[in-house]
Protein backbone atom coordinates (compact mmCIF):
# COMPACT_ATOMS: atom_id res chain seq x y z
CA UNK A 1 0.00 0.00 0.00
CA UNK A 2 1.43 3.33 -1.18
CA UNK A 3 0.36 6.95 0.13
CA UNK A 4 1.41 10.12 -0.42
CA UNK A 5 0.64 12.55 2.46
CA UNK A 6 0.39 16.56 1.67
CA UNK A 7 0.11 19.09 5.09
CA UNK A 8 -3.04 20.95 3.66
CA UNK A 9 -4.82 24.12 4.19
CA UNK A 10 -7.66 22.90 2.54
CA UNK A 11 -8.78 20.09 0.20
CA UNK A 12 -11.72 19.25 -1.92
CA UNK A 13 -13.07 16.59 -4.18
CA UNK A 14 -14.95 17.34 -7.20
CA UNK A 15 -17.28 15.02 -8.88
CA UNK A 16 -19.15 15.94 -12.07
CA UNK A 17 -18.35 19.87 -11.40
CA UNK A 18 -19.87 19.09 -7.49
CA UNK A 19 -17.62 19.18 -4.17
CA UNK A 20 -17.66 15.61 -3.04
CA UNK A 21 -15.85 16.61 0.23
CA UNK A 22 -13.76 18.90 1.60
CA UNK A 23 -11.52 19.85 4.65
CA UNK A 24 -10.19 22.68 5.83
CA UNK A 25 -6.56 22.48 8.01
CA UNK A 26 -5.13 18.76 7.90
CA UNK A 27 -3.82 16.14 5.67
CA UNK A 28 -4.72 15.32 1.82
CA UNK A 29 -4.13 11.21 1.82
CA UNK A 30 -3.93 10.06 -1.20
CA UNK A 31 -3.65 6.06 -1.61
CA UNK A 32 -2.84 3.40 -3.55
CA UNK A 33 -3.53 -0.45 -3.15
CA UNK A 34 -2.16 -3.78 -4.59
CA UNK A 35 -2.90 -7.02 -4.49
CA UNK A 36 -0.68 -8.17 -1.92
CA UNK A 37 -1.80 -5.64 0.96
CA UNK A 38 -3.35 -6.92 3.82
CA UNK A 39 -4.38 -5.47 7.20
CA UNK A 40 -1.67 -4.91 8.77
CA UNK A 41 -0.38 -3.10 6.31
CA UNK A 42 -3.35 -0.90 6.68
CA UNK A 43 -2.53 -0.48 10.17
CA UNK A 44 0.48 0.50 10.12
CA UNK A 45 0.23 3.20 7.39
CA UNK A 46 -2.90 4.54 9.75
CA UNK A 47 -0.86 4.91 12.54
CA UNK A 48 2.04 6.80 10.97
CA UNK A 49 -0.48 8.87 9.49
CA UNK A 50 -2.39 9.59 12.53
CA UNK A 51 0.87 9.95 14.94
CA UNK A 52 3.07 11.95 11.97
CA UNK A 53 4.30 15.07 13.46
CA UNK A 54 3.88 17.46 10.56
CA UNK A 55 2.05 20.66 12.24
CA UNK A 56 3.78 22.94 13.61
CA UNK A 57 3.92 23.48 17.91
CA UNK A 58 4.02 26.91 19.40
CA UNK A 59 8.09 27.39 18.68
CA UNK A 60 7.54 26.87 15.18
CA UNK A 61 8.66 22.87 14.95
CA UNK A 62 6.71 20.75 13.09
CA UNK A 63 6.17 18.49 16.43
CA UNK A 64 2.36 18.00 16.05
CA UNK A 65 0.42 15.03 14.67
CA UNK A 66 -2.91 15.57 12.68
CA UNK A 67 -4.39 14.03 15.87
CA UNK A 68 -3.18 15.95 18.12
CA UNK A 69 -3.97 19.57 15.99
CA UNK A 70 -7.77 18.04 15.54
CA UNK A 71 -7.00 18.20 12.12
CA UNK A 72 -9.14 16.66 9.36
CA UNK A 73 -7.90 14.20 6.93
CA UNK A 74 -9.20 13.79 3.40
CA UNK A 75 -8.63 10.49 1.89
CA UNK A 76 -8.74 9.38 -1.92
CA UNK A 77 -8.17 6.37 -3.62
CA UNK A 78 -5.44 6.79 -6.75
CA UNK A 79 -4.34 3.30 -8.41
CA UNK A 80 -1.79 5.11 -10.14
CA UNK A 81 0.59 5.27 -7.40
CA UNK A 82 1.28 1.97 -8.40
CA UNK A 83 2.23 3.00 -11.84
CA UNK A 84 5.51 1.17 -13.23
CA UNK A 85 7.89 3.23 -15.52
CA UNK A 86 10.46 0.80 -15.86
CA UNK A 87 9.88 -0.02 -19.74
CA UNK A 88 9.12 2.66 -22.35
CA UNK A 89 6.64 6.09 -21.59
CA UNK A 90 3.29 4.30 -20.96
CA UNK A 91 2.93 3.51 -17.03
CA UNK A 92 1.83 0.10 -16.56
CA UNK A 93 -0.74 -0.36 -13.55
CA UNK A 94 -0.04 -4.19 -13.11
CA UNK A 95 0.14 -3.92 -9.61
CA UNK A 96 -2.30 -2.03 -8.77
CA UNK A 97 -4.95 -3.92 -6.83
CA UNK A 98 -8.58 -4.72 -8.44
CA UNK A 99 -11.86 -3.18 -7.44
CA UNK A 100 -13.09 -6.42 -5.58
CA UNK A 101 -9.90 -5.95 -3.68
CA UNK A 102 -8.88 -2.67 -3.25
CA UNK A 103 -12.65 -1.12 -2.27
CA UNK A 104 -12.39 -3.58 0.91
CA UNK A 105 -9.11 -2.41 1.98
CA UNK A 106 -10.05 1.37 0.81
CA UNK A 107 -12.77 1.11 3.33
CA UNK A 108 -11.13 -0.45 6.25
CA UNK A 109 -8.83 1.95 5.72
CA UNK A 110 -11.09 4.72 6.39
CA UNK A 111 -12.70 2.95 9.04
CA UNK A 112 -9.17 2.85 11.14
CA UNK A 113 -8.60 6.60 10.23
CA UNK A 114 -11.92 7.79 11.70
CA UNK A 115 -11.61 5.57 14.86
CA UNK A 116 -8.04 6.91 15.66
CA UNK A 117 -8.88 10.37 15.21
CA UNK A 118 -11.79 9.76 16.78
CA UNK A 119 -13.92 11.94 13.78
CA UNK A 120 -14.94 11.20 10.67
CA UNK A 121 -12.95 11.15 7.43
CA UNK A 122 -13.62 12.62 4.37
CA UNK A 123 -13.31 10.90 1.25
CA UNK A 124 -13.57 10.67 -3.29
CA UNK A 125 -15.06 8.18 -4.48
CA UNK A 126 -13.38 5.21 -5.60
CA UNK A 127 -13.21 5.03 -9.52
CA UNK A 128 -14.68 7.86 -9.81
CA UNK A 129 -12.93 10.77 -12.08
CA UNK A 130 -12.40 12.99 -9.48
CA UNK A 131 -10.68 16.72 -9.60
CA UNK A 132 -8.83 16.79 -6.30
CA UNK A 133 -7.67 20.49 -5.19
CA UNK A 134 -5.39 21.45 -2.42
CA UNK A 135 -3.10 24.39 -0.69
CA UNK A 136 -0.22 22.52 -0.02
CA UNK A 137 0.84 24.06 3.58
CA UNK A 138 4.62 24.37 3.49
CA UNK A 139 4.81 22.27 1.19
CA UNK A 140 5.08 19.10 3.33
CA UNK A 141 4.50 16.05 1.33
CA UNK A 142 5.72 12.57 2.48
CA UNK A 143 5.65 9.27 0.56
CA UNK A 144 5.45 6.00 2.24
CA UNK A 145 4.92 2.62 1.30
CA UNK A 146 3.56 -0.23 3.34
CA UNK A 147 6.48 -2.82 1.96
CA UNK A 148 9.21 -0.29 2.35
CA UNK A 149 9.15 0.49 5.65
CA UNK A 150 12.17 3.12 6.49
Amino acid sequence: MRVVIQRVKHASVTIEGKVFSSVAAGLLVLVGVEEADTTEDTEWLCSKITGLRVFDDEAGVMNLSVKETGGEVLLVSQFTLHAAVKKGNRPSYIRAARPETAIPRYNEMIRLLSAALGKPVATGSFGADMQVELLNDGPVTIWMDSKNRE
